[in-house]
């Protein structure tokens, strides 16, 4: 695909350099809980939800919390997301969707879905299913793939397909998430991929269309796109760090 064999490689480079960081010797674990909460807060204000860093913890709306919950689930569910990912998914939409609907980790059974980010109608219910199993079957199955080109397809079909019917953008970033940790790329859940996502605007969603479209050249450009936001996210780490060190 066009441009993607660059673009992998350029955001694996920003994760290596990421990973040098002296400060992760001795505080990984407290960086990786930062970059979860500005990835929470990324994540949310994608769902059209957008507050300031600072007030996040104290937020009562639910897309926030459930934005929090799910960031906070992620650790213990990376090992689960290699074999059974379709309980995984049920498990992230009950954290991300309480308060937003009664029908939690249930895919939705009608065809009508919520069009947050203008993409058009989804799939229907049958098609749906035959999706997310063949979504299933890539995560589960061996492959050669990158791990950003697999977090890239998993984001994708989980954000066009809208399985749910409520939270799917939330459940979307953090599949991707998962898959970026579980497949190697970034080990350690370091790089806030979703402020990465944030920070590129229209881009976000009309990346999501080019790969509505199913060409080679629409695929390409929303994997360029993620590779774009993995780099970002790096960048926001790389910050985060360097706080730190300051003190």
């Amino acid at each position: 695909m066009p441009g993607v064999s660059e673009a992998v490689t350029d955001a694996r480079k920003a994760v290596d350099r990421l990973y040098g960081h002296r400060v992760l010797r001795r505080k990984s674990p407290e960086v990786s809980a930062r970059s979860a909460l500005r990835g929470a807060r990324a994540s949310a204000a994608l769902e059209g939800v957008d507050v300031p860093l600072e007030a996040v913890p104290e937020v009562t709306d639910p897309v926030i919390q459930g934005a929090l919950r799910v960031s906070a689930e992620l650790g213990r569910l990376g090992a689960t997301w290699r074999t059974a990912p379709r309980q995984v998914l049920a498990r992230l939409h009950t954290l991300a969707a309480t308060g937003l609907t009664e029908n939690l980790g249930r895919p939705r059974a009608v065809s009508d879905a919520p069009d947050p980010l203008d993409l058009g109608p989804a799939p229907g219910p049958e098609e749906t299913v035959a999706r997310v199993d063949g979504l299933v079957d890539l995560v589960t199955s061996p492959s050669k793939a990158p791990a950003l080109v697999l977090a890239a397809v998993v984001h994708a079909e989980l954000a066009v397909l809208r399985p749910f019917g409520s939270a799917d953008g939330v459940v979307a970033r953090a599949a991707e998430r998962l898959t970026l940790v579980e497949f190697g790329l970034d080990p350690k859940s370091l790089v806030a991929v979703e402020v990465g996502h944030l920070e590129l605007g229209p881009a976000y969603a009309d990346g999501l269309r080019a790969y509505l479209s199913g060409t080679a050249e629409g695929v390409a450009a929303w994997v360029r796109h993620c590779a774009s936001a993995v780099t970002l996210g790096a960048r926001e780490t790389t910050a985060i760090c360097e706080a730190m060190q300051r003190g």
